[in-house]
C-alpha cells in the first residue's frame, strides 16, 4: 500500500484578490507499514497538505497517488463528531461492520466504556479526541492519517494512545502519516521525519530513524532527539537529508 505525494504547488486568493502561496513543491512516498511524520511551524500548510492527500482539496498542482481500494482512517485536529449521534453511533457510522468485540476493545483501551451512550456535547475535548481515534481505528485502515492526534490530552493518556497507535501500525501493514508539533511523539512513532519550512511549506530535511520502533527505549529516544538538535534543519534552505538518526 504505497502513498505517493508529488505536490508542485498550492495557492489561494484572499478576499482582496491577492494570491498567497501555501505549498512549495513537496515530494515523498511512504510504503506499507511505514510511518512518516510531518513536523513544521504552525500555519506552514500541514493541514492543507493533508486535505490534498485525502482528496478533500483538488485545487492544487501536482498529483497524489494511492490505491483506489485503500481504506483510509483520519483523525483531524478537531474531532468532527456528529453532535446528534452518540459516541458509539459516531464510531459505527464510520465503521458499520466493526464487531462488538473490536469495538469493546477499542473503548477499553481508550477509556470510553462509560461514555458509549454520551453525545459529543457532553464530552471534554480530550474525550472527543479519543472518540475520533476510536473511529479511525475501527475502520481498520490501509492508510492512517493523524493530524495532531494527541493534542489536549494529559501526558499519561497521550502515552497510552501513542502506544496504541504503535500497536495498530505493527499489527497490520498500515501506511501512516502523522502531523505533530511534538518531537517526542515523532521519534517514538516515526520511521521517517519530514521537517517543513514556514509557509510556503517545503521539505527542509528528510530524516530516517534507523532504530526499530520496538527497540526505542528512553535512552534511545533521548539520543535520537539529541542528534536531531545537533543537526536541526536550516530554515533558510540548508537541506540535511539522507542520514539515519540512530
Amino acid at each position: 500500500m504505497r502513498l505517493e505525494v508529488g505536490i508542485t504547488g498550492k495557492t489561494f486568493k484572499s478576499a482582496a484578490g491577492e494570491t498567497h502561496e501555501v505549498l512549495a513543491p513537496i515530494r515523498f512516498a511512504l510504503q506499507s507499514g511505514e510511518v512518516g511524520v510531518l513536523i513544521g511551524p504552525s500555519g506552514c500548510g500541514k493541514s492543507t497538505m493533508l486535505r490534498i492527500i485525502l482528496g478533500l482539496d483538488r485545487d492544487y498542482q501536482g498529483h497524489v497517488a494511492r490505491p483506489p481500494e485503500a481504506r483510509v482512517g483520519m483523525v483531524f485536529q478537531e474531532p468532527r463528531l456528529l453532535p446528534w449521534r452518540s459516541v458509539e453511533q459516531n464510531v459505527r457510522l464510520a465503521a458499520p461492520d466493526v464487531s462488538d468485540a473490536k469495538l469493546a476493545e477499542l473503548f477499553r483501551i481508550l477509556e470510553l466504556e462509560a461514555h458509549r451512550s454520551h453525545f459529543p456535547g457532553e464530552l471534554s475535548l480530550g474525550l472527543a479526541r479519543r472518540v475520533a481515534l476510536a473511529r479511525a481505528f475501527a475502520v481498520e485502515p490501509d492508510i492512517l492519517v493523524l493530524d495532531e492526534p494527541l493534542a489536549s490530552l494529559d501526558d499519561a493518556l497521550a502515552g497510552r494512545l501513542r502506544d496504541e497507535i504503535a500497536t495498530l501500525v505493527a499489527s497490520r501493514p498500515v501506511t501512516t502519516l502523522l502531523v505533530t508539533h511534538s518531537l517526542d511523539d515523532a521519534v517514538r512513532l516515526g520511521d521517517r521525519l519530514f521537517f517543513l519550512s514556514p509557509r510556503p511549506a517545503r521539505i527542509l530535511a528528510e530524516v530516517p530513524i534507523g532504530i526499530p520502533r520496538e527497540a526505542r527505549g528512553d535512552a534511545a529516544i533521548a539520543a535520537i532527539k539529541a542528534g536531531l538538535a545537533r543537526r536541526a534543519p536550516d530554515e533558510q534552505g540548508g537541506e540535511r537529508a539522507g542520514r539515519d538518526v540512530s
